[in-house]
């Protein structure tokens, strides 16, 4: 199979909830990381540093639980896709 297909199917299958509750914490890290890079006046190098650093992991985070899939469930919904 070719990896990129196997990566869109995974995108597209059901995530675990813990996953999806990991992903929005992931999303929250970098909305913080983003707001305090693009902050009106002057921030500090060091906290730029540190917002760089938390849109970084924030994506991380995000790709690797969107990427997780539930096995249960899309076994569920491949079943129902066959009745």
């Amino acid at each position: 199979m070719n990896i990129i297909s196997e990566i869109k199917e995974r995108a597209m299958a059901p995530t675990p909830p813990f996953f999806e509750w990991m992903k929005k914490i992931g999303l929250l890290i970098a909305a913080v990381g983003l707001a305090i890079m693009t902050a009106p006046g002057e921030v500090p190098e060091i906290l730029q540093v540190y917002a760089g650093h938390a849109i970084t992991a924030g994506t991380i985070l995000v790709s690797i639980c969107q990427l997780t899939v539930d096995e249960k469930k899309l076994e569920e919904r491949l079943l129902q896709a066959i009745d």
